[in-house]
């Protein structure tokens, strides 16, 4: 597996990725809905028969809503549910939310009942949560939790500390992760085992530097 940098490491190499190098954020959101995408294809333990994204509104919400994009054109059936306030969202989460609205992707609201979707996509936060989860993400992470489905994390199970692995109030307790770049070294702890399932690495064009590279 690569080696698993911390949050503070994976917030530098985004911002050099696209700040310095010059690869749009968009881009990079693209290539890694393609990647978890894929990653759920060929998870034999996922039934892909009806789909619910758990979107946030920043850019962990905006790849879960590039993996709604890709299942509605493949022919799958899915859905969103859109938890914070969508005027509050990110650049990259608006142009996303914007392409779904085109494919007319339908929406759900807090009091969907769970248990008739068959996988849950987790895409509410990012590795850079630092603060315990309450409100309506609180709420829908345990409604995830209690319902039938199985769950596919988008980076990191949304309440997990991604340094240290650590429970921060509640957390999705997923089957499988799909992780950006590289794993978060609190993804990797004992204590995370039980909240990631089976992890998924996704090369999407953020590296660490090599002998190439002009530092």
């Amino acid at each position: 597996m690569t080696q698993a940098i911390t949050v503070e490491e994976s917030r530098e190499l985004d911002d050099k990725t696209i700040n310095k190098i010059g690869i749009p954020s968009l881009v990079l959101m693209e290539r890694a809905g393609l990647k978890i995408y894929e990653n759920m294809l060929a998870n034999p333990d996922l039934d892909l028969s009806n789909v619910l994204i758990l979107a946030g509104t920043g850019n962990n919400g905006g790849d879960g809503l590039v993996v709604a994009r890709l299942l509605a054109t493949h022919g799958y059936k899915v859905s969103i549910l859109t938890v914070g306030n969508p005027d509050h969202a990110s650049a990259d989460h608006k142009a996303q939310a914007h392409i779904c609205d085109y494919y007319q992707i339908p929406k759900v609201f807090m009091d969907a009942n769970f248990d008739k979707f068959t996988t849950l996509v987790d895409s509410l936060f990012g590795s850079g949560l630092s603060r315990n989860v309450g409100g309506d993400y609180a709420t829908v992470i345990d409604k995830a939790n209690a319902s039938a489905a199985k769950i596919h994390a988008v980076d990191i199970p949304s309440g997990l500390n991604g340094d240290t692995g650590e429970v921060m109030g509640t957390a999705i307790k997923a089957t499988s992760t799909s992780t950006i770049a590289h794993p978060k070294v609190g993804m990797l702890k004992e204590q995370a085992k039980p909240y990631t399932g089976k992890i998924y690495v996704d090369d999407i064009g953020i590296y660490r530097g090599n002998t190439f590279e002009n530092e």
